[in-house]
């Protein structure tokens, strides 16, 4: 930009930099974890029970983990259940107060990791069966967050593909030669 002064030497200012859109996006991020930590960290201390919360930014998501009490595992539930239930109202709390849908990923006591490695091994387990038999695999009925770790091993491996097939809540990841 530039501005004359009264001589009419012209003289430049300093423009200040256009708004960086990553860094608007993680900074977006960061708070809805912290809406999300405040939000779970008020739910803690209804219900009495200890954690630790952690913030963090994966990729295009928020991450929030819960971890240390011994009373964790009745927020986890039998599959999860309960821990997607508090995702979805966690999720709800950031969209209250900030007026956008959140894609926030919640865990608690290492569930979802936990999880996520052992689905990553059935993956692969799998795509191998199905490159030596030339046979198609139908796995298990997953949600939506297990069928994507499997397609992602899956897809890890050369000479297999993978889909998914069935009507929720049964729906599957069917693993097949390439």
């Amino acid at each position: 930009m530039t501005v004359e002064t009264d001589g009419g030497d012209p003289t430049v200012t300093a423009a200040t930099a256009a708004p960086d859109a990553a860094t608007d996006a993680e900074e977006a991020l960061i708070e809805e974890g912290e809406i999300a930590g405040d939000y779970l960290e008020q739910l803690l201390d209804v219900l009495d029970f200890d954690g630790d919360i952690d913030l963090d930014v994966e990729g295009d998501r928020a991450v929030v983990s819960i971890d240390g009490g011994k009373d964790l595992a009745k927020l986890v539930g039998r599959r999860g259940e309960v821990l997607d239930a508090l995702q979805e109202l966690t999720r709800l709390a950031v969209q209250q107060t900030t007026g956008v849908r959140s894609r926030l990923m919640l865990d608690v006591a290492g569930w979802r990791a936990n999880r996520r490695s052992e689905l990553s091994a059935l993956g692969t387990e799998a795509a191998k069966r199905v490159l030596e038999t030339g046979e198609r695999e139908a796995l298990a009925p997953m949600t939506p967050f297990e069928r994507k770790i499997v397609h992602d091993a899956v897809a890890a491996l050369d000479g297999v593909v993978s889909e998914s097939e069935g009507v929720e809540p049964n729906r599957r990841v069917v693993v097949l030669p390439a």
